[in-house]
């Protein structure tokens, strides 16, 4: 009688991880229906609702890091449900804000550091340590999961904040919250991989030689390498925020109907998600950086063909053919980290790589799209700069080297005896 087959255990971390990513994503990133209510119910103007999300922005990216030195002193079910406990309580006392400075403190600040506790900094290195030779597709599979949120949980959150309003709508997607991060942290989130990493009988993907074990965090960042990554996530930051915030107001500008517009940018969105299973596949089959080298390529070229499309048929086939390449610049970016300093600072390296480059660039997009119109009376100017981002981070990918060994005369310590240079 044969053996039953069992699923491999990684897979189940990997899809409840996904759905937390899911819905942290889509509670950060799909601020959009909550933006009208909340100005009329709190008498606040555009530009103080404005700056209260360009604050959370920040301080999204200020938890990262933070979550990835929790990460490194505890474990992931420790940082889950510190930002579960986080994000319930800043829901709370958002519901019951009143005014401009208790907002800012409570949506603005406390919730954007709880959802960063939930983000996929913090569940890229357990995703890594039960994957190895198919590191690069569960990575991708749990970046899905943040392009489903952008796509699922925005005209969710409409619907809802139209039946019981924006209040209840927080209630209730704390609820959410509560119901999937609690028994995810405590039954799911297993530390203890086994020998036989990636499951019996994986044969997908390559062996990747290991970091040295006494490598740290410190040594990683004077690397001109991690630079590199970092330089890659920014230029994906300030693309994506661009295209989110000046998106559609740029080609309403360019004379497209607002809701071909609408559907233009949305397509990237829905594509994105089909486009990263595919590359999922191709992960772990090909150098990963010639798939890096590729996205920002694509991308690059993308923006360029939206500010320049002039009629429906190209600015959809445009919208198409760069959301097949829209979202594997985070999941190539933290498979690279994994397999060049190692899991162990995957967390840290990967928050602190998200902070200074994804976030401060997503503020930077965001405001010279705005920014630039004023000034020059054209989109050309921000847009052709995220474009020329993205192809100088192709660049930077296609120089990353393959293996990485780590000799101490790199960082200024007297190099072991038989320790080899980095390629």
């Amino acid at each position: 009688m044969m053996k039953e087959k069992r699923i491999y255990y990684g897979w189940y971390i990997v899809i409840f991880a996904s759905i937390i990513v899911l819905l942290s994503m889509g509670m950060r990133m799909g601020i959009g229906p909550f933006i009208h209510p909340i100005m009329e119910d709190l008498k606040l103007s555009r530009t103080e609702i404005s700056l209260i999300v360009s604050v959370g922005m920040i301080f999204y990216g200020v938890g990262m890091p933070l979550a990835g030195i929790l990460l490194k002193a505890f474990n992931t079910r420790i940082v889950l449900l510190i930002g579960l406990t986080t994000v319930c309580l800043s829901i709370v006392w958002t519901v019951y804000a009143k005014g401009m400075v208790s907002f800012l403190l409570s949506y603005g600040v406390l919730l954007s550091i709880g959802l960063a506790f939930l983000s996929s900094i913090t569940l890229s290195p357990i995703v890594s340590k039960w994957f190895v030779r198919q590191r690069g597709k569960a990575l991708f599979y749990l970046t899905t999961g943040g392009m489903a949120g952008l796509a699922v949980m925005t005209p969710v959150e409409t619907w809802l904040i139209d039946l019981v309003g924006w209040q209840n709508t927080l209630l209730v997607f704390g609820g959410v919250f509560i119901c999937i991060v609690l028994p995810s942290a405590l039954f799911i989130m297993h530390e203890d991989v086994p020998e036989e990493a990636d499951g019996p009988g994986a044969v997908v993907g390559k062996e990747r030689p290991a970091a040295p074990a006494d490598l740290t965090w410190k040594d990683a960042l004077k690397t001109i390498t991690y630079w590199k990554i970092v330089f890659g996530l920014f230029a994906c930051g300030f693309g994506m925020n661009l295209l989110g915030s000046h998106g559609v107001p740029m080609l309403m500008d360019h004379h497209f109907a607002p809701m071909t517009a609408s559907l233009g940018v949305g397509l990237i969105g829905i594509v994105a998600i089909f486009g990263s299973l595919f590359l999922a596949q191709l992960a772990d089959r090909f150098p990963r950086k010639y798939i890096l080298f590729l996205v920002y390529v694509v991308r690059g070229l993308g923006f360029f063909g939206l500010v320049y499309s002039a009629a429906n048929w190209q600015l959809f086939l445009v919208s198409f053919i760069g959301g097949l390449a829209w979202s594997g610049s985070v999941a190539m970016s933290t498979a690279i980290l994994g397999d060049l300093y190692g899991v162990r600072l995957l967390g840290i390296l990967n928050g602190l790589a998200y902070f200074i480059g994804h976030q401060v660039g997503a503020a930077i997009g965001s405001f010279l799209g705005g920014w630039g119109y004023e000034v020059f009376g054209t989109h050309i100017i921000s847009f052709s700069a995220a474009g020329i981002l993205a192809l100088l981070a192709s660049f930077a990918s296609i120089t990353l080297p393959q293996n990485l060994s780590f000799s101490k005369q790199v960082f200024g310590v007297k190099q072991r005896e038989g320790s080899s240079v980095s390629k």
